[in-house]
Parts: structure tokens; sequence; C-alpha cells
């Protein structure tokens, strides 16, 4: 527990209102959308502006008390869960989109925007933010950052990292730092703004993001394709982006997940195939006829059972917030929902859905698989329950399995979750010892005293997945 001494330097900061250390408030912020993993923090910190939060850290540098921003929880590798303790910092006052600059196309937020509600702000300037997490109505953009999120468009448009531009940074030691601006250009020095996205607030407090816009497209259209063979979905996806056709969204859906999600959101998904592509292309009205025309026969030539061509915008939309809803739709199953996200070359997207199933069958499970398939990021989803240990084992090894395998393939432990502590066993798989020695070197030269996010993205034991409770 922090001492008398600390609280009230942190209270002179922020605010008796801004600083909750009962054991109700302590068990809200003890967790994250990551089963398995929670552990109490000391206290929960609401600063008011960068400048609180500088003085904030400049206490908890002093202290080595561990500090762990949180947006809205939604994170899935434990990574905003305090599994040692310290101060969880929420951004509920920092919430304001400061400015959207339509001559320079930009908009600068604080970090505890709701991504949803700054991509309709833009968008009713005819402005364009193409970044779409399925959390994306209750996720914050500092949460966002700190995890790099992707999206059903990712493929077509990039990740949360291709649209930060500008970053407003508070250093463990209490400095504020700027990089970047609105700038088409800019090298001067090491790039420290993408240093940051994805760091998972482990070498610094973002506090402020200026991120691009881009026009919005003139008209989008929706399409499924059917199948009842999986690795024909998968050879679909592989023909497609080999024609140089580069759709918004490029979804894979097997059967499991179809019917759990239509059983959640009846709105009339096919149940009786193997397998869904949800297919999207927006940009001039001609070119969307193009190249939805060319997928759809693409897709014939696939082996694909039936095309189906959204009627209305609302239809469409209906098919897209049906997919954002997958986890939701599964967690309804049982207890304990597992989500992952391994990915790999898109070439091997048949080989990789394969390997799933076979696993699944090894260690007994039901594993639905879904995910972007466009960029070759599959979501393995299990549904289980914790309180059977040992089902919880033959999950761990099968999931151990699957990242062996995308790695295997080419591929890599995440494609968007983030690493946390939940992949973080996992992580020298990827990059060998000499990649993390690099990551921790950065790390202690940033945060000596290694307060930011402890226990994170480093694993004590880089094969056993450790689960913390206090």
């Amino acid at each position: 527990m922090l001492s008398h001494e600390v609280k009230e330097k942190l209270i002179a900061i922020v605010t008796k209102n801004n600083f909750e250390d009962s054991k109700t408030e302590r068990l809200v912020y003890s967790y994250d959308a990551t089963p398995n993993f929670q552990s109490l923090p000391d206290a929960v910190i609401s600063p008011r502006n960068t400048q609180e939060v500088a003085e904030v850290l400049k206490v908890c540098n002093e202290y080595k008390i561990p500090i762990v921003p949180r947006g809205s929880g939604t994170n899935l590798c434990a990574g905003t869960c305090p599994t040692e303790g310290g101060i969880v910092l929420l951004f509920k006052h920092m919430n304001k989109i400061l400015e959207i600059d339509e001559e320079n196309l930009t908009v600068t937020v604080q970090p505890g925007v709701i991504t949803l509600d700054m991509t309709n702000a833009v968008e009713e300037r005819g402005l364009f933010y193409p970044p779409d997490p399925s959390s994306m109505k209750i996720s914050t953009i500092g949460g966002n950052i700190n995890e790099n999120s992707g999206g059903l468009r990712g493929l077509k448009y990039g990740v949360t990292r291709d649209y930060v531009i500008a970053l407003e940074v508070v250093m463990p030691n209490g400095d504020i730092m700027r990089t970047g601006g609105k700038l088409a250009k800019d090298v001067a020095g090491y790039d420290l703004t993408r240093l940051m996205v994805g760091s998972e607030g482990t070498l610094g407090i973002i506090t402020e993001a200026t991120l691009k816009l881009i026009p919005m497209p003139e008209t989008k259209k929706t399409m499924l394709a059917l199948y009842q063979d999986l690795s024909a979905a998968a050879r679909s996806v592989s023909k497609i982006i080999a024609n140089k056709i580069i759709p918004a969204t490029l979804e894979f859906l097997d059967q499991p997940t179809l019917k759990v999600v239509e059983d959640f959101a009846q709105i009339g998904l096919p149940t009786d195939v193997q397998a869904v592509l949800l297919i999207e292309q927006d940009g001039p009205a001609e070119v969307v006829e193009r190249d939805l025309k060319k997928m759809a026969e693409m897709c014939r030539v696939e082996q694909a059972v039936s095309i189906q061509l959204a009627a209305s915008e609302e239809e469409a939309e209906a098919l897209r917030t049906a997919r954002r809803a997958a986890l939701s739709a599964i967690a309804r199953l049982k207890p304990t929902t597992i989500l992952e996200d391994a990915t790999v070359p898109r070439s091997e997207i048949a080989n990789m859905v394969q390997a799933i199933n076979e696993i699944a069958d090894k260690y007994k499970l039901d594993i639905c698989t879904f995910g972007h398939a466009g960029d070759g990021n599959l979501h393995p989803t299990c549904a289980t329950d914790a309180r059977n240990h040992e089902e919880m084992e033959r999950v761990e090894k099968a999931f151990a399995e699957i990242f062996e395998k995308a790695i295997d393939l080419g591929g890599t432990i995440t494609g968007e979750h983030g690493v946390g502590a939940m992949k973080a066993p996992y992580l020298e798989w990827k990059l060998k010892k000499e990649g993390i020695a690099v990551m921790k070197a950065i790390k202690l030269a940033l945060d000596p005293n290694n307060i930011l996010n402890p226990g994170k993205v480093f694993a004590k034991d880089s094969r056993k997945r450790v689960v913390v409770k206090r």
C-alpha cells in the first residue's frame, strides 16, 4: 500500500476527488478484458491535464511506484492489469477533441477520447479516420495508440501507427516530450513517435495525439462470399490480393463463429456453410463496381457456393456490426473466453486455418476462428471455463502450438492485441534473445526505475504464462 506521505503528495496534485484507494474502486480496475488476470492496484488516479500527469510521474519515480495507464479496459493481453500493484492512471477528464484541422487534414485529441466519438466527429466534416478496432464504441485513442490497434479496414488503410503523426508524452521522470508534427515529411532524428506507438505504456504516458485524416471515400459496397470448404475461402483471399485488388475489408468467419454470431445478432447470416468472407470495397463508384465484380468472379472460381451483395448501407452496417460482435457472441457460450490473434503472411492463411483446426482436434477443444483474413491476422477463440483446470491446461498448450505454428509460417504471435503479460512468455520465440536484448536496453534507458507498466512485454519465464492474483 502507499505510504501516508506518498498519498498526501498525490492528493495535493490531483485533489481528493481524483484519488481513490477504496477496496471497491481498486477492485474495479484490477483487471481488463483478458481472462484469468487480476491484481489490485494501490490507488486509482484521474489527472486533469498533462502537468498533473507529469507531477504524478515525478512522485512515482522518486518512490519507485508502478504506474499503469488505462483506457476503457478492452485490452486482451492483460496489458492494463496492474500485476505489480501501484497506481492505475485514468484519463476520464482528458477526453477532449482539441482540434480538427481541415487545412492539414489532422485531428488532435486527448488520450481519453472514445474512438467512435472521434470518428463520427471527423466524418461530419467529410473526413475519414480509417482505424476501426472492434471495440471502437468504447475503446479510447490512448489505448489504441498504446496497443497499435488494428481493425476491419487494416488491409487497405493500415493500423493506428500509420495515422499517428505527433504525440505529447510524459516520460518516467516527469519530463514532457513532443514528437512529430503536422508534417508530411520529418526525418529529424530517431522516429520517437513510432517508438511510443505500440509500446503498451512501458516507455511513456501519452497525453495528446495528432492523427492524420484522409478524405471520406466517395462510396462503399459490401458482399458476402459463402463456402463449403475452408481452404477454398483462404485461397480466395490470396487470389484477390495476388490480382492486385486491395479491398477495404476482407474478413473471414468459420462456421462455428457464424452460428454463435447469428444467434447473437439475428440478422440472417448463413449458418449452413463452412466459411464466409465479408468483403467491402470503397472509393469512386466505378472502381467499387469494377472491383466487386472481379472479386466475385475470383471467389466463384475458388468454389464459392454463393455471392450475396448487401442491398443497402443498413444491411452492410449490420454485417459489419455482426463481425465486430464476434467476441461478445462467443463469450455467451461459456464462462471464460480466450481470444487470440496469430498473424501469418496472406499466402499462408489456408495453412494456418487448417493448423488451428488440427490443434483444436488434438486437444479436444472448440475453437472458433475469424479475423482479418486480408492481412493474415486470424483470431482463434476458445470458449472454456477457467474453473476446469485440466481443460485450461489443454487450452494453454493449444495456443502455444498455434503461436509456434504462426512463427513457423513466417508470422508472429500478435498482430494487434499486443504482448502485455499474456504473450510475454512467447515473445522470445519471435524476436530471439538478440531482439529482446535491444528492447530491454531501450526500456532501461528511458525507465531505469521500471515504474511504467512493469511486468509487461518481458517475461520472467519465457516458456510459461503466469496468472497473477493478489
